[in-house]
């Protein structure tokens, strides 16, 4: 089957305003959603927005959705590194669904994304020095 979604199968409008998924992070070090559902291959909407005062270089937060199988811990380690590119490493590009900017205090960002077709837990995490170990992690569960 082809992956073009004809117009009659999708409700007016979703193309320009798909399904919103708002997270927000701040001092606290934690994501506010740390599971959200999504329909496998659906496009969504993720806004993360920093609700925190602190500089992006002092307390920075991104969310990084990793795809299946890939080891979180690894991926922020390599992470570490990547200060140039906001503590996501282009070597692994590969290992990424989606990401947000690096966002200092008060500032959001979103992007639009697919889902991936394949069903299972995806876990997002945010690639700022050490905030991962501090719990700042999350799964999105794709049915």
């Amino acid at each position: 089957g082809s992956a073009a979604v004809s117009p009659a199968e999708i409700a007016p409008g979703t193309p320009e305003a798909p399904r919103e998924v708002k997270i927000e992070v701040g001092d606290s070090m934690k994501f506010s959603v740390t599971r959200f559902e999504a329909k496998a291959g659906e496009t969504l909407r993720l806004l993360l927005v920093n609700t925190g005062s602190a500089p992006k270089e002092a307390m920075g937060h991104n969310l990084v959705l990793l795809k299946a199988g890939v080891d979180a811990a690894a991926y922020a380690n390599a992470a570490l590194k990547a200060k140039a590119t906001d503590y996501v490493p282009a070597e692994r590009a590969k290992e990424v669904i989606m990401h947000t900017k690096m966002l200092g205090g008060k500032a959001r960002d979103a992007v639009v994304f697919t889902v991936p077709a394949e069903p299972g837990e995806y876990v997002y995490v945010c690639t700022f020095p050490a905030h991962l170990q501090l719990g700042m992690k999350g799964v999105m569960v794709v049915q």
